[in-house]
């Protein structure tokens, strides 16, 4: 057990990293204030030095959330093993589907459902009352942590959206050109706040944060911090202020990227320091206790667990093989930035791909907050407003749609809040003894941040307050699942210990290995070739040859749709027609997105390109049409099977073959005059199509002719007509597309063609 658990930490201090890297790197990251690279040694550093300063935090994982004294040996080893798989699998999920959560919570509520569960096995045994298990938990303990979720997420929100306003309201998006004064004393109170968080995070760890010192009134390093917080705050801000007012002037140094270095290396610096506890807290304690154990010769289930209770420092050792790991999986691990592009996606100026539907709740928020705006315009004056909103006029930058993605996703201004923010919480919230989540708080006032600063438009805003809204939901989760989880666990472990922890090993093993093919099945995916690409072109010419290519793709894949779908009816094949649903949705949403860039492209053309915006939202128009029938056929296809309808007859999957065989002739013809950019081909495809067409008319009378004779099934009919109708429909979008491109194709080619001399 001790040496799986090793292995389990090890793991989970991959998976942990890989969902606690956006707490430190979505500030730096999102502003390109500095180089990636730059930003990953910062953020190394501060994780190889709180995970050497974290050692007298391992206390949670001892008596935190449980009494040691009331559980034996054998039993709080069980809790440890289950507390372990859960986290692993818990956090390897959402680092999967890239949401960020909580990995204190987790580990918190984990502990709490295996003790709990534990607990009342122990109860029943005992013949004790559900009352009984109190005694087993540090219920004060739990519901400090479930009041600091609470209050986590609604005070990150409200004070980082306080702070944003009133500093954009003070440097305007034009702070570069502000008086070099006011970046000082901006400069000044941001890296007070972050070097008091480091002072608050950083040396509470260390192993002389509890000696006493005759220069501060024989007190320790930890209590004078927490009692003098007014006075080396003030004392911070004064130096801090001259030296980024000397650094600005003297040495022409950028302030707001100095903030956003130390921000970054505070913020990771509590990561390692806080969050550590999290991935090797468990395994230390299970280790320790083991130890304690062997030593004392008595029976397993007879040992009492009370030298948990005691203070025990962690080898600095474990500290530091912990902290390379850590340092080695922030490099390495592509679920990190998958889980950090999930926030900054949701905090980035203008244009982004949005990842989440709006629902009702978002649309009510979204509603009331501009609700309230206009409220504001009647109560302050207009001058007032005029002021106000030219603090927070967006510059325009003019930059050609290929290096757009080159931009950052928020300026210095906001990382700096972000990270400034984030540290005087986490900072008052230490020094009180609030168990807040690093997590909650960082996401939270990022999120705070976009909404004063007016990054949710009108255009945005409904999905931005959904996604907050689908990661906040997930958050609960989490507790709810992770509580349910470790407890479920501990029971099937205490059925057959032996068979049960092998099972279980083997099934995390499976369950991380098949998460780790999703996801990189997933990112190859989204870099497939034959994903549909926005046209950037800004001449009739270019657009022709960049929509040939998408052309080229949504017909190789509506033909593969139409013939899956035959077929899965000819089979009744429902798996077959499940999977297809999901791929003609998928070539659906990419048609959408082309939609949704029509306003970018067609800012990007030349005014003597304008004709080429007619062209290209004629085609994407007939490709909308084709995806739509293809979604049809797909759904009426599926419904048919899964609502086990009478399938269809032997002469009727006949002649659905026949018009599948001449349609993917037709539609892999049309593939090779695009991919070869051999335009003069479409006028032989356009040849085929009355042949084709005349055909699908032929079966739809032959249909008739069933339905009055023969035919007994209503539904049968119905999806046969259906069937027909839309592949009708599906050929006249193809061939009015291929008609469309064909005329463009020669209008674009016949002016370069004509002679040079006009008597010729």
């Amino acid at each position: 057990m001790i040496i799986a658990l090793a292995v389990l930490a090890a793991a989970d201090l991959v998976v942990g990293v890989s969902n606690d890297a956006v707490n430190f790197l979505n500030s730096a990251i999102g502003s390109k204030a500095i180089s990636f690279k730059q930003i990953m040694i910062v953020a190394s550093l501060g994780i190889a030095v709180g995970a050497i300063f974290s050692s007298g935090l391992m206390e949670v994982a001892r008596k935190g959330i449980f009494n040691p004294g009331e559980f034996m040996f054998d039993e709080i080893m069980i809790i440890f093993m289950a507390v372990m798989i859960t986290d692993i699998l818990l956090l390897d999920f959402f680092n999967t589907v890239g949401m960020p959560t909580s990995t204190t919570v987790s580990i918190v509520f984990e502990l709490l459902g295996a003790a709990v569960v534990m607990a009342l096995l122990k109860i029943a045994d005992d013949g004790g009352s559900f009352s009984d298990v109190v005694n087993y938990i540090n219920t004060k303990k739990a519901t400090q942590i479930i009041g600091g979720i609470l209050l986590s997420v609604g005070v990150a929100f409200t004070v980082g959206a306080i702070v944003q306003w009133f500093s954009r309201l003070l440097l305007s998006y034009n702070f570069q050109r502000k008086a070099k004064w006011v970046g000082s004393i901006f400069g000044g109170i941001a890296l007070s706040s972050i070097t008091y968080f480091i002072f608050m995070k950083g040396m509470k760890g260390t192993p002389f944060a509890s000696e006493t010192f005759d220069i501060i009134g024989g007190a320790t390093i930890k209590d004078f911090l927490e009692a003098q917080v007014l006075p080396i705050v003030l004392v911070s801000f004064v130096i801090w202020s001259i030296i980024a007012h000397l650094s600005t002037t003297l040495l022409k140094i950028n302030i707001y990227k100095v903030i956003i270095l130390v921000g970054t290396f505070a913020l990771a610096l509590a990561f390692a320091g806080n969050d550590l506890v999290n991935f090797i807290g468990v395994p230390i304690a299970a280790w320790q206790s083991y130890d304690a154990w062997a030593a004392s010769g008595i029976a397993p289930d007879a040992f009492s667990m009370e030298v948990l209770a005691s203070k025990v420092p962690t080898p600095t050792v474990f500290l530091i093989i912990a902290g390379g790991i850590m340092v080695v999986t922030l490099w390495l691990s592509k679920k990190a930035r998958y889980v950090t592009q999930t926030e900054i996606n949701l905090s980035r100026e203008g244009e982004a791909k949005e990842r989440f539907e709006p629902n009702w709740f978002s649309r009510g928020l979204v509603r009331l907050a501009m609700g309230m705006s206009e409220m504001s315009t009647y109560i302050l004056p207009n001058s007032w407003q005029a002021k106000i909103d030219k603090q927070f006029e967006k510059p325009v930058i003019s930059v050609s749609k290929s290096k757009s993605i080159d931009l950052p996703a928020f300026d210095m201004v906001r990382a700096a809040v972000n990270l400034m923010v984030a540290s005087i919480l986490i900072s008052i919230a230490t020094s009180m003894k609030l168990p807040l989540s690093t997590t909650y708080v960082t996401f939270m006032v990022a999120m705070g941040t976009s909404l004063a600063d007016r990054a949710w438009g009108s255009e945005s805003a409904v999905y931005r307050v959904a996604g907050v809204l689908n990661v906040i939901a997930g958050w609960f989760f989490t507790a709810f699942i992770a509580f349910v989880s470790a407890g479920t666990i501990v029971y099937l472990m205490t059925l057959n210990f032996p068979v049960m922890v092998a099972i279980l090993l083997l099934l995390a093993l499976l369950l991380l290995i098949r998460n780790y093919v999703a996801h990189n099945k997933r990112t190859k995916e989204e870099r497939a070739e034959d994903g549909l690409k926005r046209a950037e072109s800004s001449s009739i010419q270019g657009v022709i040859h960049e929509s040939a290519a998408n052309i080229a793709n949504v017909v190789k894949r509506g033909n593969k749709i139409y013939s899956n779908a035959m077929k899965g009816l000819a089979l009744q094949d429902l798996t077959e027609l499940t999977k297809n649903q999901k791929q003609v949705t998928k070539l659906s949403n990419e048609v959408d997105d082309l939609r949704d860039n029509i306003f970018f492209f067609i800012k990007n053309l030349d005014e003597s390109s304008i004709g080429a915006s007619n062209f290209y939202i004629n085609i994407l128009g007939y490709l909308q049409d084709m995806t739509q029938s293809l979604e049809y056929i797909s759904k009426v296809s599926h419904k048919h099977i899964n609502n086990k309808h009478k399938k269809l007859k032997l002469s009727q999957i006949r002649e659905l073959k026949e018009i599948d065989d001449n349609i993917e002739s037709l539609f892999k013809e049309t593939k090779e005059a695009f991919d070869s950019r051999s335009f003069e081909k479409i006028g032989d495809v356009l040849s085929k199509k009355k042949g084709v067409y005349d055909m699908v008319k032929e079966k739809i009378q032959k249909q008739v002719e069933r339905t009055r004779t023969e035919e007994s099934s209503p539904k049968n009919t119905t999806l046969y007509f259906s069937l027909l109708l839309e592949t009708k429909d599906l050929l006249n979008a193809t061939m009015n597309l291929l008609e469309e491109y064909h005329n463009a194709h020669d209008r674009s080619v016949k002016p370069a063609s004509l002679p040079e001399n006009p008597d010729e």
